[in-house]
Protein backbone atom coordinates (compact mmCIF):
# COMPACT_ATOMS: atom_id res chain seq x y z
CA UNK A 1 0.00 0.00 0.00
CA UNK A 2 2.71 2.01 0.63
CA UNK A 3 4.60 1.32 -2.28
CA UNK A 4 1.27 2.24 -4.25
CA UNK A 5 0.50 5.37 -2.42
CA UNK A 6 3.38 7.33 -1.86
CA UNK A 7 3.87 8.63 -5.19
CA UNK A 8 -0.23 9.62 -5.37
CA UNK A 9 0.06 11.20 -1.93
CA UNK A 10 3.13 13.75 -2.96
CA UNK A 11 1.33 14.13 -6.34
CA UNK A 12 -1.93 15.17 -5.35
CA UNK A 13 0.27 17.30 -2.28
CA UNK A 14 2.22 18.82 -6.05
CA UNK A 15 -1.32 19.72 -7.06
CA UNK A 16 -2.13 21.39 -3.84
CA UNK A 17 1.36 23.54 -3.88
CA UNK A 18 -0.22 24.49 -7.20
CA UNK A 19 -3.20 26.00 -5.61
CA UNK A 20 -1.38 27.13 -2.20
CA UNK A 21 0.70 29.45 -4.34
CA UNK A 22 -1.86 30.60 -5.99
CA UNK A 23 -3.36 31.82 -2.52
CA UNK A 24 0.10 32.80 -1.04
CA UNK A 25 1.18 35.23 -4.07
CA UNK A 26 -2.25 36.58 -4.02
CA UNK A 27 -1.91 37.73 -0.22
CA UNK A 28 1.27 39.19 -0.83
CA UNK A 29 -1.55 41.28 -2.98
CA UNK A 30 -3.67 41.83 -0.45
CA UNK A 31 -6.52 41.02 1.82
CA UNK A 32 -9.10 42.15 -1.21
CA UNK A 33 -7.09 40.36 -3.92
CA UNK A 34 -7.00 36.94 -1.37
CA UNK A 35 -10.67 37.23 -1.11
CA UNK A 36 -11.62 37.81 -4.70
CA UNK A 37 -9.46 34.89 -5.63
CA UNK A 38 -10.99 32.83 -2.76
CA UNK A 39 -14.37 33.72 -4.69
CA UNK A 40 -13.03 32.38 -8.30
CA UNK A 41 -11.35 29.33 -7.27
CA UNK A 42 -14.63 28.01 -4.79
CA UNK A 43 -16.76 28.65 -8.09
CA UNK A 44 -14.25 27.41 -10.24
CA UNK A 45 -13.81 24.11 -8.40
CA UNK A 46 -17.09 22.85 -7.99
CA UNK A 47 -18.09 21.81 -11.74
CA UNK A 48 -14.48 21.13 -12.27
CA UNK A 49 -14.79 18.29 -9.22
CA UNK A 50 -18.13 17.14 -10.39
CA UNK A 51 -16.17 16.39 -13.80
CA UNK A 52 -12.95 14.90 -12.11
CA UNK A 53 -15.31 12.23 -10.77
CA UNK A 54 -16.13 11.20 -13.59
CA UNK A 55 -12.45 10.72 -15.24
CA UNK A 56 -12.36 8.90 -11.69
CA UNK A 57 -14.39 6.33 -12.84
CA UNK A 58 -11.42 4.86 -15.05
CA UNK A 59 -8.95 4.23 -12.32
CA UNK A 60 -11.20 1.14 -10.91
CA UNK A 61 -12.21 0.14 -13.98
CA UNK A 62 -8.91 -0.52 -15.55
CA UNK A 63 -8.03 -2.26 -11.66
CA UNK A 64 -10.98 -4.53 -12.12
CA UNK A 65 -9.67 -5.29 -15.62
CA UNK A 66 -6.51 -6.18 -14.58
CA UNK A 67 -7.55 -8.08 -11.57
CA UNK A 68 -9.24 -10.31 -14.24
CA UNK A 69 -7.05 -10.48 -16.63
CA UNK A 70 -3.76 -9.13 -15.80
CA UNK A 71 -2.06 -8.58 -19.53
CA UNK A 72 -4.84 -6.94 -20.88
CA UNK A 73 -4.28 -4.40 -23.09
CA UNK A 74 -7.80 -3.91 -25.61
CA UNK A 75 -10.08 -3.41 -22.76
CA UNK A 76 -7.63 -1.04 -20.71
CA UNK A 77 -6.81 0.67 -23.75
CA UNK A 78 -10.97 1.17 -24.48
CA UNK A 79 -11.54 2.32 -20.63
CA UNK A 80 -8.76 5.42 -21.08
CA UNK A 81 -10.02 6.22 -25.01
CA UNK A 82 -13.28 6.26 -23.40
CA UNK A 83 -12.22 8.48 -20.36
CA UNK A 84 -10.74 10.98 -22.66
CA UNK A 85 -13.70 11.21 -24.92
CA UNK A 86 -15.64 11.75 -22.17
CA UNK A 87 -12.83 14.77 -20.55
CA UNK A 88 -13.78 16.61 -23.90
CA UNK A 89 -17.76 15.87 -23.58
CA UNK A 90 -17.73 17.02 -19.98
CA UNK A 91 -15.34 20.48 -20.63
CA UNK A 92 -17.43 22.40 -22.75
CA UNK A 93 -20.63 23.19 -20.43
CA UNK A 94 -18.18 23.71 -17.88
CA UNK A 95 -16.45 26.37 -20.08
CA UNK A 96 -19.58 28.14 -20.76
CA UNK A 97 -20.72 28.29 -16.94
CA UNK A 98 -17.11 29.44 -15.62
CA UNK A 99 -17.49 32.32 -18.24
CA UNK A 100 -19.86 33.88 -16.63
CA UNK A 101 -18.21 34.15 -13.15
CA UNK A 102 -18.75 37.63 -12.45
CA UNK A 103 -22.42 37.55 -13.43
CA UNK A 104 -22.87 34.21 -10.54
CA UNK A 105 -20.83 35.76 -8.02
CA UNK A 106 -23.11 38.63 -7.86
CA UNK A 107 -26.62 37.06 -8.50
CA UNK A 108 -25.23 34.94 -5.29
CA UNK A 109 -24.96 38.38 -3.37
CA UNK A 110 -21.13 38.97 -3.07
CA UNK A 111 -19.48 42.08 -3.42
CA UNK A 112 -19.48 43.52 -6.66
CA UNK A 113 -16.00 44.63 -7.06
CA UNK A 114 -14.26 41.34 -5.73
CA UNK A 115 -16.60 39.51 -8.16
CA UNK A 116 -14.88 41.38 -11.19
CA UNK A 117 -11.50 40.53 -10.19
CA UNK A 118 -12.80 37.23 -9.47
CA UNK A 119 -14.48 37.00 -12.94
CA UNK A 120 -11.51 37.76 -14.73
CA UNK A 121 -9.04 35.42 -12.82
CA UNK A 122 -11.70 32.49 -13.76
CA UNK A 123 -11.78 33.15 -17.26
CA UNK A 124 -7.95 33.03 -17.81
CA UNK A 125 -8.37 30.02 -15.24
CA UNK A 126 -11.25 28.19 -17.15
CA UNK A 127 -8.99 26.82 -19.72
CA UNK A 128 -7.32 24.66 -17.38
CA UNK A 129 -9.99 22.24 -17.35
CA UNK A 130 -9.66 19.93 -20.71
CA UNK A 131 -6.01 19.33 -19.94
CA UNK A 132 -6.25 18.63 -16.46
CA UNK A 133 -9.11 16.19 -17.22
CA UNK A 134 -6.98 14.39 -19.77
CA UNK A 135 -3.67 14.47 -17.20
CA UNK A 136 -6.04 12.49 -14.85
CA UNK A 137 -7.04 9.81 -16.98
CA UNK A 138 -3.53 9.48 -18.03
CA UNK A 139 -2.16 9.26 -13.97
CA UNK A 140 -5.31 6.75 -13.69
CA UNK A 141 -4.28 4.55 -16.44
CA UNK A 142 -0.71 4.60 -15.17
CA UNK A 143 -1.44 4.08 -11.41
CA UNK A 144 -3.94 0.89 -12.26
CA UNK A 145 -0.50 -0.18 -13.56
CA UNK A 146 1.18 0.30 -10.39
CA UNK A 147 3.47 2.74 -11.76
CA UNK A 148 2.71 6.28 -10.79
CA UNK A 149 5.93 7.65 -10.24
CA UNK A 150 6.09 9.22 -13.63
CA UNK A 151 3.03 11.51 -12.42
CA UNK A 152 4.82 12.40 -9.45
CA UNK A 153 7.71 13.84 -11.31
CA UNK A 154 5.49 15.54 -13.97
CA UNK A 155 3.37 17.55 -11.46
CA UNK A 156 6.48 18.81 -9.58
CA UNK A 157 7.86 20.36 -12.30
CA UNK A 158 4.52 21.93 -13.03
CA UNK A 159 4.72 23.10 -9.71
CA UNK A 160 7.84 25.13 -10.24
CA UNK A 161 6.76 26.44 -13.91
CA UNK A 162 3.56 27.79 -12.26
CA UNK A 163 5.51 29.19 -9.37
CA UNK A 164 7.53 31.08 -12.48
CA UNK A 165 4.57 32.05 -14.01
CA UNK A 166 2.91 33.59 -10.90
CA UNK A 167 5.59 35.34 -10.28
CA UNK A 168 6.17 36.87 -13.75
CA UNK A 169 2.12 37.59 -14.54
CA UNK A 170 1.02 38.33 -11.50
CA UNK A 171 3.63 41.08 -10.52
CA UNK A 172 4.66 41.83 -14.13
CA UNK A 173 8.66 40.74 -13.85
CA UNK A 174 10.77 40.13 -16.75
CA UNK A 175 8.78 42.10 -18.81
CA UNK A 176 5.39 40.67 -18.68
CA UNK A 177 2.13 42.43 -18.13
CA UNK A 178 1.10 42.58 -14.26
CA UNK A 179 -1.94 41.24 -14.55
CA UNK A 180 -2.99 40.70 -10.84
CA UNK A 181 -4.99 37.60 -9.61
CA UNK A 182 -5.85 37.19 -13.39
CA UNK A 183 -2.10 36.01 -14.50
CA UNK A 184 -2.77 33.77 -11.42
CA UNK A 185 -5.67 32.10 -13.32
CA UNK A 186 -3.26 31.82 -16.82
CA UNK A 187 -0.27 30.61 -14.78
CA UNK A 188 -2.50 27.57 -13.96
CA UNK A 189 -3.86 27.27 -17.13
CA UNK A 190 -0.11 27.21 -18.51
CA UNK A 191 0.77 24.70 -16.02
CA UNK A 192 -2.26 22.18 -16.49
CA UNK A 193 -1.39 22.22 -20.11
CA UNK A 194 2.05 21.30 -19.35
CA UNK A 195 0.95 18.57 -17.19
CA UNK A 196 -0.76 17.02 -19.96
CA UNK A 197 1.56 17.15 -22.78
CA UNK A 198 4.27 15.69 -20.35
CA UNK A 199 1.95 12.47 -19.14
CA UNK A 200 0.96 12.11 -23.08
CA UNK A 201 4.87 11.89 -23.68
CA UNK A 202 5.22 9.62 -20.98
CA UNK A 203 2.68 6.92 -21.78
CA UNK A 204 3.68 7.22 -25.63
CA UNK A 205 7.68 6.75 -25.20
CA UNK A 206 8.05 4.74 -21.75
CA UNK A 207 7.95 0.99 -22.87
CA UNK A 208 5.59 -0.34 -20.79
CA UNK A 209 2.55 1.54 -21.80
CA UNK A 210 3.49 2.18 -24.69
CA UNK A 211 2.78 -1.19 -25.95
CA UNK A 212 -0.97 -0.27 -24.84
CA UNK A 213 -1.11 1.85 -28.29
CA UNK A 214 -3.82 4.30 -25.55
CA UNK A 215 -4.41 6.51 -28.93
CA UNK A 216 -4.82 3.94 -31.62
CA UNK A 217 -7.86 4.22 -32.87
CA UNK A 218 -8.92 7.32 -30.95
CA UNK A 219 -12.18 7.42 -32.70
CA UNK A 220 -13.52 4.33 -32.70
CA UNK A 221 -16.34 4.56 -30.26
CA UNK A 222 -17.13 1.97 -27.43
CA UNK A 223 -20.56 2.82 -26.28
CA UNK A 224 -21.07 0.20 -23.69
CA UNK A 225 -17.99 1.11 -22.22
CA UNK A 226 -18.53 4.80 -22.51
CA UNK A 227 -21.61 3.99 -20.84
CA UNK A 228 -20.39 1.78 -18.01
CA UNK A 229 -18.14 4.98 -17.33
CA UNK A 230 -21.03 7.19 -16.85
CA UNK A 231 -22.53 4.61 -14.59
CA UNK A 232 -19.97 4.60 -12.01
CA UNK A 233 -18.92 7.60 -12.42
CA UNK A 234 -21.73 9.98 -12.15
CA UNK A 235 -22.19 8.52 -7.98
CA UNK A 236 -18.30 9.24 -7.76
CA UNK A 237 -18.86 12.89 -9.08
CA UNK A 238 -21.86 13.03 -6.89
CA UNK A 239 -19.82 12.36 -3.57
CA UNK A 240 -16.69 14.50 -4.76
CA UNK A 241 -19.61 17.35 -5.76
CA UNK A 242 -21.26 17.17 -2.52
CA UNK A 243 -18.25 17.54 -0.31
CA UNK A 244 -16.60 20.14 -2.67
CA UNK A 245 -19.68 22.19 -2.90
CA UNK A 246 -20.37 22.33 0.79
CA UNK A 247 -16.61 23.77 1.47
CA UNK A 248 -17.12 26.11 -1.70
CA UNK A 249 -21.08 27.18 -0.33
CA UNK A 250 -19.16 27.92 2.98
CA UNK A 251 -17.29 30.22 1.31
CA UNK A 252 -19.96 31.86 -0.06
CA UNK A 253 -21.43 32.63 3.42
CA UNK A 254 -17.99 33.78 4.94
CA UNK A 255 -18.10 36.60 2.17
CA UNK A 256 -21.00 37.45 3.39
CA UNK A 257 -20.45 38.02 6.30
CA UNK A 258 -16.67 39.90 5.56
CA UNK A 259 -13.77 40.11 3.80
CA UNK A 260 -11.28 39.23 6.65
CA UNK A 261 -13.83 35.92 7.42
CA UNK A 262 -13.30 35.29 3.89
CA UNK A 263 -9.46 35.63 3.48
CA UNK A 264 -9.22 33.71 6.92
CA UNK A 265 -11.45 31.04 5.70
CA UNK A 266 -9.10 30.65 2.26
CA UNK A 267 -6.21 30.30 4.72
CA UNK A 268 -7.56 27.67 7.12
CA UNK A 269 -9.16 25.55 4.15
CA UNK A 270 -5.77 25.61 2.07
CA UNK A 271 -3.81 24.18 5.05
CA UNK A 272 -6.83 21.61 5.86
CA UNK A 273 -6.48 20.78 2.17
CA UNK A 274 -2.79 20.41 1.97
CA UNK A 275 -2.92 17.90 5.27
CA UNK A 276 -6.13 16.28 3.08
CA UNK A 277 -3.90 14.96 0.26
CA UNK A 278 -2.44 12.04 2.22
CA UNK A 279 -5.92 10.40 2.62
CA UNK A 280 -6.86 11.14 -0.53
CA UNK A 281 -3.41 9.72 -2.04
CA UNK A 282 -4.56 6.30 0.60
CA UNK A 283 -7.98 7.02 -1.22
CA UNK A 284 -6.71 6.44 -4.85
CA UNK A 285 -4.30 3.53 -4.10
CA UNK A 286 -6.81 1.44 -2.23
CA UNK A 287 -9.07 1.20 -4.80
CA UNK A 288 -6.22 0.32 -6.89
CA UNK A 289 -5.48 -2.58 -4.91
CA UNK A 290 -8.91 -3.07 -3.89
CA UNK A 291 -9.99 -3.28 -7.62
CA UNK A 292 -7.54 -5.49 -8.07
CA UNK A 293 -8.64 -7.61 -5.78
CA UNK A 294 -12.03 -7.56 -6.14
CA UNK A 295 -11.59 -8.16 -10.17
CA UNK A 296 -9.65 -11.47 -8.94
CA UNK A 297 -12.85 -12.41 -6.17
CA UNK A 298 -10.49 -12.33 -3.33
CA UNK A 299 -12.32 -11.57 -0.40
CA UNK A 300 -8.89 -11.73 1.98
CA UNK A 301 -7.28 -9.61 -0.17
CA UNK A 302 -10.29 -6.97 -0.13
CA UNK A 303 -10.16 -6.89 3.38
CA UNK A 304 -6.42 -6.16 3.73
CA UNK A 305 -6.28 -3.75 1.40
CA UNK A 306 -8.78 -1.66 2.76
CA UNK A 307 -8.38 -1.93 6.56
CA UNK A 308 -4.39 -0.80 5.86
CA UNK A 309 -5.00 2.24 4.38
CA UNK A 310 -7.85 3.05 6.87
CA UNK A 311 -5.38 2.85 9.65
CA UNK A 312 -3.08 4.76 7.98
CA UNK A 313 -4.69 7.70 6.82
CA UNK A 314 -6.61 8.07 10.66
CA UNK A 315 -3.11 8.11 12.02
CA UNK A 316 -1.55 10.71 9.67
CA UNK A 317 -5.10 13.06 10.50
CA UNK A 318 -4.71 12.49 14.09
CA UNK A 319 -1.43 13.68 13.69
CA UNK A 320 -1.70 17.08 11.24
CA UNK A 321 -4.63 17.44 14.08
CA UNK A 322 -2.07 18.11 17.02
CA UNK A 323 -0.02 20.39 14.53
CA UNK A 324 -3.02 22.55 13.50
CA UNK A 325 -4.31 23.15 17.28
CA UNK A 326 -0.73 24.03 19.13
CA UNK A 327 1.23 25.41 16.39
CA UNK A 328 -1.71 27.08 14.07
CA UNK A 329 0.68 30.62 14.02
CA UNK A 330 3.17 28.61 12.18
CA UNK A 331 1.16 27.53 9.41
CA UNK A 332 -0.38 30.78 8.87
CA UNK A 333 2.70 32.52 8.70
CA UNK A 334 3.34 30.88 5.60
CA UNK A 335 0.40 32.28 3.19
CA UNK A 336 0.37 35.75 5.26
CA UNK A 337 2.56 38.38 7.07
CA UNK A 338 2.19 37.90 10.68
CA UNK A 339 3.50 41.00 11.45
CA UNK A 340 2.05 43.57 9.58
CA UNK A 341 -0.94 44.95 12.22
CA UNK A 342 -3.45 45.48 9.15
CA UNK A 343 -3.84 41.66 9.23
CA UNK A 344 -4.40 41.05 12.76
CA UNK A 345 -8.38 40.51 12.18
CA UNK A 346 -7.74 37.83 9.68
CA UNK A 347 -5.11 36.15 11.81
CA UNK A 348 -7.08 36.21 15.06
CA UNK A 349 -9.97 34.53 12.59
CA UNK A 350 -7.56 31.82 10.82
CA UNK A 351 -6.57 30.56 14.16
CA UNK A 352 -10.03 30.08 15.63
CA UNK A 353 -10.24 28.21 12.36
CA UNK A 354 -7.66 25.98 12.33
CA UNK A 355 -8.74 25.17 15.81
CA UNK A 356 -12.14 23.77 14.48
CA UNK A 357 -10.40 22.27 11.33
CA UNK A 358 -8.07 20.34 13.85
CA UNK A 359 -11.59 18.42 15.46
CA UNK A 360 -12.53 17.66 12.03
CA UNK A 361 -9.03 16.19 10.38
CA UNK A 362 -9.50 12.73 11.85
CA UNK A 363 -13.38 11.54 10.12
CA UNK A 364 -12.15 13.93 7.08
CA UNK A 365 -9.32 11.26 6.61
CA UNK A 366 -11.60 8.20 7.44
CA UNK A 367 -14.40 9.43 4.94
CA UNK A 368 -11.80 9.81 1.97
CA UNK A 369 -10.33 6.67 2.81
CA UNK A 370 -13.52 4.54 3.30
CA UNK A 371 -14.58 6.10 0.20
CA UNK A 372 -11.96 4.60 -1.43
CA UNK A 373 -12.78 1.32 -0.43
CA UNK A 374 -15.80 1.23 -1.09
CA UNK A 375 -15.28 2.57 -4.69
CA UNK A 376 -12.83 -0.27 -5.43
CA UNK A 377 -15.95 -2.63 -5.09
CA UNK A 378 -18.15 -0.31 -7.62
CA UNK A 379 -20.36 0.77 -4.51
CA UNK A 380 -20.47 4.43 -5.81
CA UNK A 381 -24.52 5.18 -5.50
CA UNK A 382 -25.20 4.70 -1.97
CA UNK A 383 -21.77 6.35 -0.92
CA UNK A 384 -23.24 9.35 -2.92
CA UNK A 385 -26.52 9.57 -0.58
CA UNK A 386 -24.67 9.57 2.30
CA UNK A 387 -22.43 12.24 0.66
CA UNK A 388 -25.70 14.03 0.31
CA UNK A 389 -27.15 12.86 3.61
CA UNK A 390 -23.78 14.37 5.97
CA UNK A 391 -22.98 17.52 4.22
CA UNK A 392 -25.80 19.00 2.89
CA UNK A 393 -28.45 17.51 4.90
CA UNK A 394 -26.67 18.19 8.29
CA UNK A 395 -23.15 20.24 7.72
CA UNK A 396 -24.29 23.26 5.63
CA UNK A 397 -27.90 24.17 6.86
CA UNK A 398 -26.32 23.47 10.64
CA UNK A 399 -23.16 25.66 9.82
CA UNK A 400 -25.65 28.66 8.58
CA UNK A 401 -27.54 28.46 11.18
CA UNK A 402 -24.91 28.44 13.90
CA UNK A 403 -23.61 31.40 11.55
CA UNK A 404 -26.63 33.85 11.29
CA UNK A 405 -29.36 32.26 13.31
CA UNK A 406 -27.05 32.33 16.37
CA UNK A 407 -24.26 34.65 15.48
CA UNK A 408 -21.57 32.38 15.76
CA UNK A 409 -20.23 33.97 12.08
CA UNK A 410 -17.44 31.69 10.88
CA UNK A 411 -16.96 29.76 14.04
CA UNK A 412 -20.34 28.49 12.99
CA UNK A 413 -19.74 27.74 9.27
CA UNK A 414 -16.49 25.03 10.85
CA UNK A 415 -18.55 23.44 13.07
CA UNK A 416 -21.21 22.72 10.56
CA UNK A 417 -18.71 21.16 8.53
CA UNK A 418 -16.78 19.07 11.16
CA UNK A 419 -20.64 17.74 11.74
CA UNK A 420 -21.30 16.87 7.98
CA UNK A 421 -17.86 15.35 7.72
CA UNK A 422 -18.36 13.01 11.08
CA UNK A 423 -21.97 12.10 9.39
CA UNK A 424 -20.75 11.08 6.51
CA UNK A 425 -17.54 8.99 8.01
CA UNK A 426 -19.69 7.20 10.07
CA UNK A 427 -21.97 5.89 7.06
CA UNK A 428 -19.33 5.06 5.01
CA UNK A 429 -17.67 2.92 7.70
CA UNK A 430 -21.10 0.72 8.51
CA UNK A 431 -21.33 -0.13 4.74
CA UNK A 432 -17.58 -1.18 4.27
CA UNK A 433 -18.25 -3.34 7.90
CA UNK A 434 -21.42 -5.28 6.04
CA UNK A 435 -19.82 -5.78 3.02
CA UNK A 436 -20.75 -9.26 3.02
CA UNK A 437 -23.68 -8.99 4.44
CA UNK A 438 -24.82 -6.43 1.61
CA UNK A 439 -23.58 -8.86 -1.28
CA UNK A 440 -21.04 -6.42 -2.41
CA UNK A 441 -18.39 -8.37 -3.31
CA UNK A 442 -20.43 -11.38 -3.97
CA UNK A 443 -20.88 -9.26 -7.15
CA UNK A 444 -17.38 -9.62 -7.86
CA UNK A 445 -17.06 -13.47 -7.47
CA UNK A 446 -20.53 -13.87 -9.54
Amino acid sequence: MLALAWPMILTNLGQTAMTATDVMMMGRLGADALAAGALGSNLYFAPLIFGLGLMLATSPMIATELGRKRHSVRDVRRTVRQGLWLAVIVAVPIWIILWNAEAILVAMGQEPSLSVQAGHYVRWLQWAVLPFYGYIVLRSFISALERPGWALVIVFVAVGFNVFANWCLMFGNLGFPAMGVAGSGLATTLSSILMFVGMLAVVTIEPRFRRYRLFGRFWRADWPRFMGLLKLGLPIAGILAFEVTIFNAAALLMGLIDAPSLAAHAIAIQIASISFMVPLGLNQAVTVRVGLAYGAGNADGVSRAGWTAYVMGVAFMTMTATVMLFWPHMLIRAFIDVSDPANATVIGLAVSFLALAALFQIVDGAQAVGAGMLRGLHDTTVPMIYAAVGYWGVGLPLGAALAFRFDLKGIGIWIGLSAGLAVVAVLLLWRWLRRDRLGLMGKAIS
